[in-house]
């Protein structure tokens, strides 16, 4: 768990609001805003093991793969949709967040930034696939299917029409305020559909 990032979304999320996580994992982060922000939440996970820890701790979870899109839900269907440490890892991550913006009034998405720079010196001076704390796996057992950095996610958005209202970069555990696609290892936004204004 990194309590940084957590807190950043704990902030960014209103008490009370209707909450989809996909990709939730074992449930950690919904628990924690059920627990602190009284959200009502539903989760998304394809791995059993994480379903099974999830219900264990009285969260709603529906087994299902992402990538074939949210067609259950309907147009602005809840306040906050979260892909958090799940973007780079789905197949078709535009259709995912296309569906996503669909069906969430705000999305965040938080991801590992492939460009921070200890990623970059180990793949320079290794000439290996880099392994770093937001990126803990080696090349032959990484769920990354998609390496992207905080500037390609920025250029992406904005060649979409998607807003970002708000950003924070995260390395070391902490806020990373200056050239952040250098010096953070993680990224985390809140989007919405730029017709939304």
């Amino acid at each position: 768990m990194n309590r940084v990032e957590y807190d950043i979304i704990l902030k960014w999320i209103k008490p009370h609001s209707s909450v989809l996580d996909l990709g939730c994992g074992d449930g950690e982060l919904m628990a924690m805003l059920k627990r602190e922000k009284q959200v009502s939440s539903q989760g998304i996970e394809v791995d059993e093991k994480a379903i099974y820890k999830c219900v264990s701790q009285g969260l709603s979870v529906l087994q299902q793969d992402i990538d074939t899109g949210l067609s259950d839900y309907s147009e602005n269907s809840f306040d906050y949709v979260i892909i958090y440490q799940s973007f780079q890892q789905v197949k078709k991550p535009a259709f995912v967040l296309k569906e996503a913006l669909r069906v969430g009034r705000k999305v965040i998405v938080g991801f590992p930034n492939f460009a921070y720079y200890k990623a970059r010196f180990q793949f320079f001076f290794t000439g290996k696939v880099p392994v770093t704390p937001s990126l803990p796996y080696e090349w032959h057992d990484t769920p990354n299917l998609h390496f992207l950095s905080i500037s390609d996610f920025i250029e992406y958005c904005k060649k979409r029409k998607i807003r970002i209202e708000d950003s924070a970069f995260i390395g070391n555990n902490r806020k990373i305020r200056i050239f952040p696609n250098l010096f953070a290892d993680t990224g985390i936004f809140s989007l919405s559909a730029e017709e939304r204004k």
